[in-house]
């Protein structure tokens, strides 16, 4: 599907009826060709994965393997690691360290838990976000022209150039 092209500032100017017809057909030539380029760059990228995917799953295997061992271990000793109060031990090659997560809320069935709250008279933990309407002064622009900080945008003309492709079935 081609592209359509937003024009900010015209570097390329056609002098012609003509002479923007052979340009339009050059800018559908470049875009193919550049989503040939970018194909064959993805499968390039997908052989050379394809490849070395034993070696790149035996090493995240590795990996995971040494991080449990050395966790194990961690875990175990981890008073002596850190007995001056720290989260951090330093075992000269690399540290270790243990971190508390911020507490965390997850919701599901929100619908449902906004009834519950509701049923048990918990509004507090009901969140109600004022915005202004945006929609109803698109409707009505001339009751809140003036007022600072709004600014109603309109006859805003953007440039589009779709040259014609035939999709191939």
């Amino acid at each position: 599907m081609a592209k359509k092209h937003k024009a900010p500032a015209a570097s390329f100017v056609c002098q012609s009826k003509e002479q923007t017809q052979i340009a339009i057909k050059l800018l559908g030539d470049t875009q193919r060709e550049l989503i040939r380029i970018e194909t064959e760059v993805n499968d390039e990228i997908a052989a050379i994965t394809a490849s070395r995917k034993d070696q790149i799953e035996a090493l995240k295997s590795r990996v995971d393997s040494l991080v449990t061992g050395i966790q194990t271990w961690c875990e175990a000793n981890r008073a002596e690691l850190c007995k001056d109060g720290g989260k951090t031990a330093n075992l000269i090659t690399g540290e270790v360290s243990w971190r508390q997560r911020p507490p965390s809320v997850s919701i599901r069935a929100v619908d449902k838990v906004l009834e519950t709250l509701k049923a048990l008279k918990l509004e507090r933990f009901i969140r109600t976000k004022e915005e202004p309407n945006k929609e109803a002064m698109l409707a009505d622009p001339k009751t809140v022209q003036g007022i600072a900080g709004i600014t109603i945008n309109s006859g805003v003309e953007d440039f589009a150039v779709v040259p014609f492709e035939q999709e191939v079935a």
